[in-house]
């Protein structure tokens, strides 16, 4: 059986807002190297060409702004408009029959779900988060719209899409979704992408002083992240012993981490990046001394795999997903999310070097044996598979001459 995915995401490389570009990049190539046709409609971004070949996968960027909108509910909306245009239009001659359509969340369901029914080919969604564990609950109109068109696109699908157990369960409690519709297949990592950077010290001299041990946390700068527990951790941490805090990632408490900083009197030993490009963020991660991932909610976490992958030992809450990945003294020291445990932590890996030692080479072990792109490819294709044997046998599911 030939096949053929069109993927839907908001965003792909060089557009990155979240993990998502990375999975849906990394997983569209996999698939495209196991041989089958890769397309992904995604959205324009500033420098980025509107068609590119990207390793054998077909990527097609859309004018985000073509309809003008006044707040983002309404523009996403519009922004389906476009996507479902373009994918209806310039796909219909160009992509092998049968086909699958791969959605990547909410922000794409209307159009995934208007070219489901256009075609009239299987919908794949993978769910990376709900409304409701993003927020713990739905509190306000807008979370329930969005709750609403997650459900929405969960029903329309023919199978869902999980990073992890955890997720797989939130689906089914927030979404109503059955569990027996829903495939657990964790994110995935390319270990030759966090090699040892050529001139380490050149690199980390960017960053800190020779005598600081370096700090790192990556990521949303946004509550579930728990980015603000690490800022009310750092006074602690710099009572016994000299490091710097480098904070990498754009989100809403940005401006809250550096005032924060200044409140506590240590703006001097943190750095607050903003957004760093991904070579530069993947040595970042292998001249760490610690990596730190203090989040509250966490549906797989997938910057876990990328710092293991790099060498840095890890110090997390596993909240979520991050439990199914790391276990504690064993690739991590798990911390509750509070400020003085998170210290405690951090402590522990800059003052204990076998421990260190210890917990990156498992983690690292535990990366290669079970998350490579490779065998969650072979996963992915292998759901592909069976929705298409099931679309077979229903003749009553075809494209209407």
């Amino acid at each position: 059986m030939s096949l053929s995915v069109v993927m839907l995401s908001w965003e792909f490389p060089p557009r990155i807002v979240g993990g998502l570009a990375a999975h849906v990049h990394d997983l569209s190539i996999e698939l495209r190297k196991k041989g089958l046709e890769v397309h992904v409609v995604t959205l324009d971004f500033p420098g980025a060409p509107d068609r590119e070949d990207v390793r054998g996968v077909k990527v097609y960027r859309v004018d985000s702004y073509k309809y003008a909108a006044p707040d983002f509910a309404s523009w996403i909306a519009m922004m389906n408009v476009s996507l479902m245009n373009y994918a209806s239009e310039n796909l219909k001659d160009s992509v092998n029959h049968p086909f699958i359509i791969h959605a990547h969340d909410w922000l794409v369901a209307h159009a995934a779900i208007a070219l489901k029914h256009i075609f009239r080919m299987p919908l794949i969604v993978t769910m990376h988060s709900t409304e409701y564990g993003r927020r713990g609950g739905i509190h306000d109109d807008y979370q329930r719209m969005i709750a609403s068109i997650e459900a929405w696109l969960a029903r329309e699908a023919w199978r869902v899409i999980t990073c992890s157990r955890y997720m797989a369960e939130e689906v089914n409690r927030a979404l109503a979704t059955p569990l027996d519709k829903i495939d657990v297949i964790p994110n995935g990592v390319y270990l030759e992408n966090f090699t040892s950077p050529v001139n380490p010290a050149e690199l980390r001299s960017r960053f800190a002083a020779p005598h600081e041990r370096l700090v790192l946390y990556v990521g949303r700068l946004v509550y579930e992240k728990g980015v603000h527990l690490l800022v009310e951790a750092i006074p602690q941490i710099l009572q016994q012993a000299d490091a710097k805090f480098v904070i990498v990632g754009e989100g809403y408490l940005k401006e809250w981490v550096r005032r924060r900083v200044y409140e506590l009197g240590v703006a001097d030993k943190t750095y607050v990046t903003g957004f760093l490009d991904i070579k530069t963020l993947r040595s970042l991660y292998s001249v760490a001394d610690v990596f730190v991932m203090p989040s509250l909610y966490e549906p797989f976490g997938i910057v876990a795999l990328e710092a293991a992958s790099a060498g840095a030992p890890i110090v997390s809450t596993c909240a979520g997903g991050i439990a199914e990945i790391l276990s504690h003294m064993e690739t991590c020291v798990k911390v509750y999310p509070s400020p003085d445990s998170i210290a405690w932590g951090v402590l522990q890996v800059l003052h204990n070097r076998g421990l260190a030692d210890y917990i990156r080479g498992n983690a690292r072990a535990r990366v290669e044996n079970h998350y490579s792109w490779e065998r969650i490819a072979d996963r992915t294709i292998a759901v592909y598979e069976h929705v298409l044997r099931e679309y077979e046998a229903h003749p009553e599911w075809k494209p209407r001459r």
